[in-house]
């Protein structure tokens, strides 16, 4: 059965070459619809490159995305969660190292998919309205006397 973990993270993950410039990068970026891209090699990420680094490392810095390579700009190395870590673990991990992009990795460390905290944040959502839901039933099943 597959972990909760994986099952919300976004398989495969979007991955960008080595070297590509950061102008690919964000192509690919707006092609996907994701808001990170990983650099991997043999399937391990090496680099992450985020939105919040076309803020930072592009704009403000004043470089030319044409012309900047990705490998030049993106975050090394690349913090990531075990497969079998749990949902509450990751999003700890997330708020406390202040990222929105967390690769999810097997045991040899190659990246299986890419957690958002968009994900986790739906997920939990869900949750807790079903939660509600199931209250609501009960009591208006049982009522306040409990039947």
């Amino acid at each position: 059965m597959e972990k909760a973990l994986v099952r919300l993270a976004r398989k495969p993950a979007v991955s960008v070459p080595k070297d590509a410039s950061v102008l690919d990068a964000i192509y690919v970026m707006l092609e996907q619809r994701v808001g990170a891209a990983l650099m991997l090699e043999d399937g391990r990420a090496i680099g992450v490159f985020t939105e919040r680094d076309v803020m930072v490392k592009l704009v403000a810095a004043g470089r030319d995305a044409a012309t900047t390579k990705l490998a030049d700009v993106m975050t090394s190395p690349v913090l990531t969660i075990h497969a079998n870590a749990d949902i509450p673990e990751a999003l700890e991990v997330m708020v406390d190292r202040h990222i929105r992009h967390l690769p999810v990795v097997d045991d040899e460390k190659r990246v299986i998919g890419m957690l958002s905290m968009r994900y986790l944040m739906t997920d939990r959502i869900d949750r807790l309205q079903d939660e509600a839901r199931s209250l609501e039933n009960y009591i208006g099943t049982e009522g306040i006397a409990g039947g």
